[in-house]
């Protein structure tokens, strides 16, 4: 999951549209794409138009489908859940996750409506949520995606371009995922006209060990795709990298000299995972 396209859930028009962006997922959204007022009739918008794009899936022409639910804490949370979501969805998104309470509460409700099976993605976007993250992620969470614009409001900080102020946040939700084998998409970009600041953003947070990318516009698609696919010098180097090490390995080196670096076992399997994350794609 590269990319994952969000759209309103009270915009089947646009929803319409989202599989011509060929991204890897997409979510309709009930949170914060649709206002307070338009919540509840939005639930069957969303529901249409999720089954549109289930059934496109299943033709071999679209994305992961999931529906972004309103948080537990809202008055919506219930009624998205037993009226918007069904079987054969991808997943519910489930945003600002706090605790394990919180995450119970959704696999309890989830069991009310009969989707017992239905994986679910965290949203963690506050700072309660970083500080618990780890909790929050050993539940049933197959997914996770970082939330900075929420999280820095929480903070009553202040959004920079550097970053700066999300690293610790960021870095952390993507450790705890590494730790509870969760998947960990990254935070939004909001300037969806800035292509050059995506690809750097995108560029920081596979550094940091996310594998994909939330996206806000159909344009940043295919800027997450080319950041988090390995590119065919990153591979040609992986494949020459292994072909060295292993030989060194066969006449007893654990470590060797290759193209001006020392290369040992770490820098071996981070090889390894660059040929295994373009298998997949």
């Amino acid at each position: 999951m590269r990319s994952l396209l969000t759209v309103p859930g009270n915009r089947p028009d646009l929803a319409a549209k989202v599989t011509r962006a060929q991204p890897d997922a997409v979510f309709l959204d009930l949170e914060d794409a649709v206002p307070p007022a338009a919540k509840e009739a939005a639930r069957a918008e969303a529901r249409s138009a999720a089954r549109e794009l289930v059934r496109a899936r299943a033709g071999g022409r679209g994305a992961a489908v999931f529906v972004r639910v309103n948080a537990v804490s809202t008055p919506w949370f219930e009624g998205d859940i037993r009226d918007t979501l069904f079987g054969e969805l991808t997943g519910v998104v489930v945003p600002k996750l706090e605790t394990t309470n919180d995450v119970e509460t959704v696999v309890q409700s989830l069991a009310r409506a009969d989707l017992a099976d239905l994986p679910i993605m965290a949203g963690i976007e506050s700072a309660r949520g970083v500080a618990r993250v780890e909790d929050v992620l050993a539940g049933p969470v197959r997914w996770c995606y970082f939330g900075a614009e929420d999280f820095v409001a929480d903070m009553g900080g202040v959004r920079t371009t550097s970053n700066m102020e999300v690293l610790y946040a960021r870095s952390r939700v993507s450790l705890a995922a590494r730790m509870a084998d969760v998947h960990a998409i990254d935070q939004i970009v909001a300037d969806f006209r800035d292509g050059a600041r995506y690809l750097t953003d995108a560029g920081e947070g596979r550094a940091l060990g996310y594998r994909g990318k939330l996206c806000i516009h159909p344009g940043q698609v295919a800027l997450a795709h080319r950041t988090f696919t390995p590119s065919a010098d990153e591979l040609d180097r992986a494949r020459r990298l292994l072909e060295a090490y292993e030989a060194a390995a066969a006449r007893g080196e654990a470590a060797l000299a290759f193209e001006g670096e020392m290369v040992d076992e770490p820098m071996a399997r981070r090889a390894r995972a660059i040929l295994e994350a373009a298998s997949e794609y």
